[in-house]
């Protein structure tokens, strides 16, 4: 959270310049020592600021999120948890929430289906390890499944636990 204070807020105070500009125009001093002591901090850290200051708070906020991005990205060390990163951090990867459920046409999942789809994308274990049919040893995140010729029908693969 306290990444987040800064750019919020600067985003805050460029957004209301003009307008205490214009309410403060009688007054004999109206320098902003915050605001100036803020963006001096945030020069800093992340480089000139725009004579013109942006309102808008996706300028202020992406060099931090850019920075907090590759600490975590640095401290994934295993490479199923780095896929999950990326595939978790890219462009579209929250798209899927905006598909609505249209029952008549199929499209709805059950309570099982959205567990298991979201434990995937965040790389949780799914199920106890066990032995499949087809010989093959199932690790606790159930990947197996997907390539699987032997397990029981299209969608029940293998049977996740029922605990996280």
């Amino acid at each position: 959270m306290s990444s987040l204070a800064l750019p919020a807020f600067l985003a805050s105070a460029a957004s209301t310049l003009s307008l205490e500009v214009d309410i403060l125009v009688e007054c004999p001093s109206s320098d902003n020592d915050f605001l100036s002591n803020y963006l001096s901090n945030w020069s800093i850290k992340f480089g000139n600021v725009p004579d013109i200051l942006p309102g808008k708070r996706p300028f202020w906020d992406h060099p931090g999120m850019l920075e907090d991005k590759a600490l975590v990205e640095a401290n994934l060390h295993r490479v199923h948890h780095q896929a999950a990163f990326l595939a978790a951090s890219s462009q579209h990867s929250r798209d899927w929430l905006f598909a609505l459920p249209i029952a008549s046409c199929g499209l709805t999942l059950d309570d099982e289906a959205v567990r298991f789809a979201v434990g995937l994308r965040l790389g949780l274990d799914l199920c106890i390890p066990h032995n499949c049919h087809c010989g093959s040893s199932v690790d606790a995140r159930g990947l197996h499944s997907f390539v699987c010729k032997r397990a029981p029908g299209r969608s029940a693969k293998h049977q996740p636990s029922t605990t996280w």
